[in-house]
């Protein structure tokens, strides 16, 4: 049985040797035949000097330096690509996701299950991003009708291998995974601390990612849209029947600020409404381009 486990890594030059480390002492207590796959996403530090020295030390330990910043899931994407186990796992580089868990999901898989997902329990974030993290996902999920998960995942080579056919430019893997359909379940996991850094998810990058996975992966924005666009239509026409029924009872006619009103309330639907009709297009327009998922500028213990 060979396992392959992959990281994407960012500004972890710290991070890489003790990662490395921990994940060679708890995998051996599963196989002896496994790889490390190290994805370098075009860090601002020394992290692929830190990859280049820690794989001549260790030959199972994989390098691939992506030419430019293409993103998480685009760097787990040449990661998976790249994999030659039996199982993959893939997971974060922080050590949030501790490499002491993976034997946990390892025998939950040979259970029976293609893919475990994993939730985190006892999270060690401060409040704020804890309250957060409570919020996103319900958003998320109402927008996108999928529950979205963690990065920390087992996957077989059955479901690997599908799960990498699908290129599309804008990538989500929890979304991904439970569209392919394979069988699959969830476990908590313990969450660790940071090791050093702070993660480069902003607020600002979480809300343009999960406007991403939304205009991607569902049609419920433009649903909303017609919805509002059918409840505005008849409140229009209610409105319309009292302000007639006024007209011919009272001979009031209607105001000036009633018109204005109205005249706003719509231009600011039609507005919103073509900016969302816009945003699909541009989504479509990225993905026709049919441009490569990433580029590897530099490969070390890789044929």
């Amino acid at each position: 049985m060979h396992l392959s486990i992959v990281t994407p890594v960012y500004n972890a030059e710290k991070i890489v040797p003790i990662l490395v480390e921990r994940l060679n002492t708890s995998t051996k207590g599963i196989t002896n035949d496994f790889e490390i796959i190290l994805i370098e996403d075009h860090s601002s530090d020394n992290s692929w000097d830190a990859i280049e020295k820690i794989a001549a030390i260790h030959h199972h330990v994989v390098g691939l330096k992506l030419s430019r910043n293409f993103g998480q899931h685009h760097a787990i994407t040449a990661g998976l690509d790249h994999a030659k186990g039996d199982w993959v796992v893939v997971m974060d580089c922080d050590l949030q996701d501790q490499p002491e868990e993976i034997g946990k999901l390892y025998h939950k898989a040979i259970e029976g299950y293609d893919i475990v997902l994993t939730k985190r329990i006892n999270r060690r974030d401060s409040l704020l991003k804890k309250l957060f993290s409570k919020i996103y996902p319900g958003i998320l999920s109402y927008l996108s009708g999928t529950e979205p998960t963690g990065n920390f995942v087992i996957y077989n080579k059955k479901s690997v291998a599908a799960i990498v056919s699908m290129r599309e430019s804008i990538r989500c893997f929890s979304i991904m995974v439970k569209w392919a359909g394979f069988k699959h379940t969830t476990i908590e996991v313990k969450h660790g601390n940071r090791y050093s850094g702070k993660s480069s998810y902003n607020f600002s990058k979480l809300i343009n990612f999960a406007a991403d996975i939304v205009l991607a992966y569902s049609d419920k924005p433009l649903r909303i849209l017609v919805k509002t666009g059918g409840l505005i239509s008849f409140i229009s026409v209610i409105l319309a029947l009292i302000y007639l029924y006024k007209w011919f009872s009272t001979d009031i006619l209607v105001g000036f600020t009633s018109l204005i009103l109205s005249i706003w309330i719509l231009s600011g639907f039609i507005i919103a409404s073509l900016g969302m009709i816009g945003l699909y297009v541009d989504k479509t327009f990225e993905g026709v381009k049919n441009r490569l998922i990433y580029i590897i500028s530099e490969k070390v213990n890789s044929d």
